[in-house]
């Protein structure tokens, strides 16, 4: 039997979801977004808190591009959608989610990160935002959340560049 997409464990009232795709460092792909959406769409009775993390090395490299294909402009916008609908989940859910981070917080995973109230980093974390290098737009919500927390330049500045960023940075 394989291992779930999400772990969820709860001790006491806090729930601790590790994204499991070590193959992939914890790559987003429709899978793993349908269930951190199952989870905050329904908490477990009795969750007051929840700490949310990667597994191996990462929290989340982003988009899982192997996933990723050519959509017409509908197809983007409903995929783009429902990335904002998770996002929105975590961030206005009424439950204060952490991120404990380490490793890559690329693209979809920074943004999934911007969504969280309270950002711990581990001095192995990076951040990136590479998807204008890629010739595709952040569909997930970093243009607004990631330019609240650093500033509108400095989120320019990484959709146009690609830069990465460390933990100390």
């Amino acid at each position: 039997m394989s291992e779930p997409i999400l772990n969820i464990e709860l001790a006491d009232s806090v729930a601790t979801l590790t994204m499991n795709r070590p193959e992939k460092r914890n790559a987003m792909c429709d899978e793993l977004l349908e269930a951190i959406d199952g989870f905050f769409s329904k908490p477990p009775e009795g969750v007051k808190a929840v700490v949310l993390t990667g597994t191996a090395g990462h929290f989340c490299s982003g988009l899982d591009l192997s996933e990723h294909v050519a959509r017409d402009a509908e197809g983007t916008m409903r995929h783009s959608r429902g990335w904002h609908q998770v996002m929105e989940r975590i961030q206005f859910g009424g439950l204060p989610v952490v991120s404990a981070m380490f490793g890559a917080v690329i693209g979809g995973g920074l943004e999934l990160a911007a969504a969280t109230h309270v950002r711990v980093a581990e001095p192995s974390a990076f951040f990136q935002l590479p998807e204008g290098r890629r010739g595709i737009f952040v569909g997930g919500g970093a243009s607004v959340r990631v330019g609240r927390i650093l500033g509108a330049d400095r989120m320019t500045e990484m959709m146009l560049t690609g830069r990465k960023y460390d933990a100390s940075e």
